[in-house]
């Protein structure tokens, strides 16, 4: 369904350093960015973060959240790990098994530099 998802990012380089540890505990290689953006690529699509084009301050938003999937909760553990080490915040509730409308999950949330609000989801088969 999405071909890229894009984030702004007021700190460039702390953005660069955090995604570049949760983005390769999914397999992605480190970014390579310009003055103003940075890509990392999965097999399923492209993950970026800019500096936003019209000049103004990034942030985040409200009500927002961006879903990674994980392989398993140890991988989700992993990525709030590598971000939290990263720049990164915990919020949410810690990372853990949750009941909800989809069924058994488990999710594990952080805030990146800029404050956009990012979660690890795994759903057991």
């Amino acid at each position: 369904m999405y071909s890229h998802i894009m984030v702004g990012a007021n700190d460039l380089d702390a953005s660069v350093a955090f995604y570049n540890a949760t983005m390769g505990v999914l397999g992605a290689a480190p970014a390579t960015p310009d003055e103003t953006r940075a890509f990392w690529a999965t097999p399923t699509g492209m993950f970026a973060v800019s500096k936003p084009i019209n000049g103004e301050p990034a942030c985040a938003a409200n009500g927002g959240t961006i879903g990674f999937v994980m392989q398993s909760p140890e991988q989700a553990d992993e990525w709030h790990r590598a971000g939290v080490e990263n720049g990164g915040t915990t919020c949410e509730d810690p990372p853990g098994w949750r009941d909800g409308a989809f069924g058994k999950m488990y999710l594990a949330y952080l805030r990146d530099p800029a404050g956009n609000k990012l979660c690890a989801f795994h759903r057991p088969a």
